[in-house]
């Protein structure tokens, strides 16, 4: 019985040498060992005076792995495999190009299972934290169909447009928070700072306040006052608001079932849900799973509990032979648009490229949306801060237009 080959672990070394010109060089480079890394050296045309293991940072160190990043490789691994270069080598050229550490070592770690004969898909399925279900499954049926470099460009793809509308919706959730927290910090400081130099300026009146002006004073004087408890709370409310929403299914559906709701942002998030929803069905239909298989891993990756829901009860009806529009429409949550070009693609027999263009159109609809929010938030927040700047202005002078017209 032949002896099982060991497979050296690829690892990053740091040298110091010259180039061929004579100059002083230094730099970091990956290798399974030091010998073959010296050689590599020397192909480059670099004689090195030092090489040595990478030490480990003493603090941490690794950068987090982002969605943008694992988009990033995935579409780096298809590039490599479309032009023939071998998988293992291709993880070598990938790695050694990267900035990002973390990212780095996660490549290492599954180029070095790759190489010692695990499965690429099961090489990913040991990591959870960076590779769904979903990644993991079509790599899986990627490999066993011999087409993995046609699987890994369209998860790029998938991943590519995905992150996209991702970022588009955050910065649509961004900017109303923006002009709430501008709001919040302006009327602060007035009241803590403005609204107390003209109390001193009434005192000396001997007349009473108008209400409106009453009214400010006494709410400048609360802030001074407890303006430690409010900072608290709204720190504690924000916190707590965030540990319910991770710690709850419940009460985290209950948020996405209202953030629907919302003005605006409401509608961006309900038409990027539809676009993740025709976006990851027609790249998983197209890469030969079965639709009712495909339905689970929808299910997740819309991002929100109504679109989960309905989705799952879709699964249910298409499991019984319903079709999968009719579905749909049953559970009156889908756009119109969305349920008939579903219909036209089931009847013509290209549901995958349908599901395509549902994709494509709501993509452009949430990107015309936050454009369009964008255009408008500027004049928003002027329109809120002269609002509330305007309103102290007003409670302040009042008392002073009311002395005029006593002496007048």
């Amino acid at each position: 019985m032949a002896q099982a080959q060991k497979v050296e672990k690829l690892q990053a070394y740091v040298w110091e040498g010259k180039d061929r010109k004579g100059n002083k060089a230094k730099g970091e480079i990956s290798g399974t060992n030091l010998a073959l890394v010296k050689a590599q050296l020397r192909k480059q045309g670099v004689m090195p005076s030092k090489v040595k293991r990478k030490p480990k940072p003493l603090f941490g160190g690794s950068k987090k792995v982002t969605p943008f990043d694992i988009a990033m490789f995935t579409r780096q691994l298809a590039t490599m495999m479309k032009a023939g270069v071998p998988l293992v080598q291709s993880f070598d050229i990938v790695a050694d190009g990267l900035d990002n550490k973390g990212l780095q070592e996660l490549v290492v770690a599954i180029r070095n299972d790759v190489a010692s004969g695990t499965s690429f898909a099961g090489a990913l399925r040991r990591h959870p934290k960076h590779f769904n279900d979903l990644y993991c499954n079509l790599v899986d049926s990627g490999e066993k169909a011999g087409a993995l470099e046609q699987m890994l460009d369209r998860i790029a793809n998938y991943l590519e447009k995905t992150e996209i509308l991702k970022k588009k919706v955050k910065k649509a959730m961004t900017y109303p928070i923006a002009v709430i927290v501008v709001a919040i910090i302006v009327t602060a400081i007035l009241l803590v700072k403005v609204v107390p130099q003209f109390e001193s300026l009434f005192q000396g009146f001997g007349a009473d306040l108008p209400v409106f002006t009453q009214m400010v004073i006494n709410l400048s004087e609360w802030m001074q006052k407890w303006w430690f408890v409010v900072l608290l709370g709204i720190v504690a409310f924000i916190f707590a608001f965030g540990q319910a929403k991770r710690r709850s299914q419940k009460f985290s559906d209950l948020v996405d079932k209202y953030v629907l709701k919302l003005p605006i942002v409401g509608e961006i998030i309900d038409k990027s849900a539809v676009a993740k929803f025709g976006r990851v069905l027609s790249t998983t239909f197209a890469s030969g799973v079965p639709l009712v298989d495909a339905l689970d891993s929808v299910a997740g990756a819309t991002g929100n509990a109504v679109y989960r829901d309905a989705i799952f009860k879709i699964k249910d009806e298409v499991s019984s032979g319903v079709q999968l529009q009719a579905a749909m429409r049953q559970t009156d949550v889908f756009p119109v648009m969305a349920v008939q070009l579903t219909a036209i693609g089931e009847e013509s027999g290209n549901l995958d490229e349908m599901l395509a263009k549902v994709a494509e159109h709501y993509e452009s609809v949430v990107d015309d949306m936050v454009d369009n929010l964008t255009a408008l938030m500027e004049p928003m927040i002027m329109s809120v801060l002269g609002v509330l700047v305007g309103g102290l202005i007003v409670a302040m002078y009042l008392p002073i237009f009311q002395m005029g017209q006593v002496v007048g």
